[in-house]
């Protein structure tokens, strides 16, 4: 649960990605025009955390690219209808900046018009899926708004980056995540779209038992790590990632938007003892799968 003032942690950070890792994808970076971010940065002063990086779109690539992040999926959400047309725009401009590194999702905001059509718009621009946040735009993952953004997705072989999980959550979301959220409606999901990728962030915390099940069962189901792995959250019993199934795993940092070094987590997966072979799949060559990526290995 995110309440205010949760401590900023002043851990040490590296200047690079730790020797001996595999490529790092990082698969859950945020960026937004600077009006949206300084908003985001003011409603987690308010009401979580204090957001250790402030940076620009063109800030968050640089940072992270010059500290040996080999590839970003840049992520972005519309809070309200009206904007994704401006933000898609956003989002190909600054990824236009750095060819070849940066993977950009579009976003749509579910239930305003011709939300198909904006999304096929941002596609055939050239972004490459869509990130959705179920606790922001309060949604309901089985309506039929749902389902035609599913359907663009699936017919235009798009990933969906999805938060769908309840937690981290806070009361001060305009709707209730416990109400609108849950692996049991995520797997509706599955089931009705077969073909349509989906990436459900944070390992679907704090249902992660239940997330693990769906993709022990699901092709078409990945998870990310996003913030789960460091610590920082009162849960309550470790993540057992070494039995997850490990082709459906990916690395997230959530950067910029986080209370502690950049480079937290991938240093947790570092000193997990996990077998190269898995730090591989989950830095590496998952997110190069779900996203169709190329490049060193």
């Amino acid at each position: 649960m995110l309440q205010p003032n949760l401590p900023m942690i002043d851990d040490a950070e590296g200047s690079a990605v730790p020797e001996g890792l595999p490529r790092v994808i990082d698969a859950h970076v945020h960026i937004f025009p600077e009006n949206l971010f300084a908003a985001v940065r003011r409603w987690f002063d308010d009401n979580a955390w204090h957001i250790r990086y402030a940076l620009t779109s063109a800030g968050v690539f640089d940072f992270l690219l010059s500290h040996g992040v080999d590839h970003i999926v840049a992520l972005q959400y519309a809070h309200t209808s009206g904007i994704a047309r401006d933000l898609n725009k956003h989002m190909l401009d600054a990824c236009r900046r750095h060819p070849g590194r940066v993977t950009g999702m579009a976003t749509v905001f579910p239930g305003e018009p011709n939300a198909g059509k904006i999304l096929r718009e941002a596609f055939e621009a050239g972004l490459e899926g869509v990130k959705l946040h179920a606790h922001v735009q309060c949604f309901d993952i089985n309506s039929e708004d749902m389902d035609e953004i599913f359907d663009t997705c699936q017919s235009s072989r798009k990933p969906v980056i999805i938060h769908i999980g309840r937690e981290p959550n806070s009361p001060a979301y305009r709707c209730d995540p416990y109400q609108i959220c849950s692996a049991e409606k995520l797997e509706r999901v599955l089931r009705k779209f077969p073909c349509l990728k989906i990436c459900v962030p944070h390992l679907g915390f704090n249902e992660t038992h239940e997330y693990k099940a769906l993709i022990e069962t699901y092709d078409h189901l990945w998870l990310d790590t996003t913030m789960v792995l460091t610590d920082y959250f009162d849960i309550e019993e470790r993540i057992p990632l070494q039995e997850y199934r490990m082709d459906r795993i990916l690395y997230g940092s959530d950067f910029p938007n986080i209370p502690f070094a950049w480079d937290r987590e991938v240093k947790c997966l570092r000193n997990s003892g996990l077998p190269h072979e898995h730090l591989d799949r989950i830095l590496n060559r998952n997110a190069a799968a779900l996203f169709g990526l190329s490049g060193r290995s």
